[in-house]
């Protein structure tokens, strides 16, 4: 991960300075700015692997920050929030966040979390990879392709169709719907789908199943995925 470059957005001075020196002990190249303004010049500039976003940060905050950046990017985003139980937890997830890490965090659960969402995002990838997915070259094979009514999922060019027209997806967005699609009518726990879709062999915040649910439903269809209540979601064929 040596090579691997950070945005880090943070307005107070000590948290900051702490995180980005705990960063870059863990060989990441970091950028820390104070505010969102600030954040956002910074990202056009130097288009970062990842991008860290405190929520409540002056100028422009980090949920607008966030959509700023996802009008531009599918570069992976991680929200700091202060409160596990805060509607900004939701509203940056919304905006197009793809986890989340409470604050106050141990410097070693940040690392792990940045590692684990890029592990996801397949670091060689680069961050400038717009509308989730990448050129496909030659047409895949049939069998890749899998069509659920006038939804066509492209499993080797990661590319999907609703309609015959493209969807644009990010890429988390797109792992969660593979993991749909592998098992079409099947039953799949908020749990499972944290382990597989997120990482997240400790468990983790079931709202970040439901939130990129409601996200990808949005971009499909919103009949296309059905809550199973007590259970989790299945993809309707």
């Amino acid at each position: 991960m040596a090579d691997t470059h950070v945005l880090f957005v943070e307005d107070d001075d000590v948290i900051r300075e702490a995180t980005q020196l705990a960063l870059e002990r863990d060989g990441f190249v970091v950028t820390a700015m104070p505010d969102g303004l600030a954040g956002l010049e910074a990202f056009r500039a130097d288009r970062p692997d990842i991008a860290l976003l405190d929520v409540m940060v002056p100028g422009l905050d980090g949920v607008s920050l966030c959509r700023r950046i996802r009008d531009e990017s599918t570069v992976p985003v991680i929200m700091l929030s202060a409160r596990a139980d805060s509607i900004d937890v939701v509203l940056g997830l919304e905006a197009g966040a793809d986890d989340y890490v409470t604050k106050p965090f141990d410097g070693a659960v940040l690392v792990a979390r940045i590692r684990a969402v890029l592990r996801r995002f397949g670091h060689a990838s680069g961050p400038d990879a717009r509308n989730g997915a990448h050129a496909s070259g030659d047409a895949a094979p049939a069998e890749a392709i899998l069509r659920f009514g006038d939804l066509e999922v492209d499993t080797e060019g990661m590319e999907v169709r609703k309609g015959g027209a493209p969807v644009a997806l990010t890429p988390t967005e797109m792992r969660l719907l593979l993991e749909f699609s592998d098992a079409p009518g099947t039953v799949l726990t908020r749990d499972r789908l944290l382990e597989r879709v997120w990482d997240y062999g400790w468990g983790g915040d079931t709202r970040v199943v439901d939130v990129h649910v409601q996200r990808l439903r949005g971009k499909i269809g919103q009949d296309r995925i059905e809550t199973v209540r007590g259970f989790g979601y299945k993809l309707r064929g």
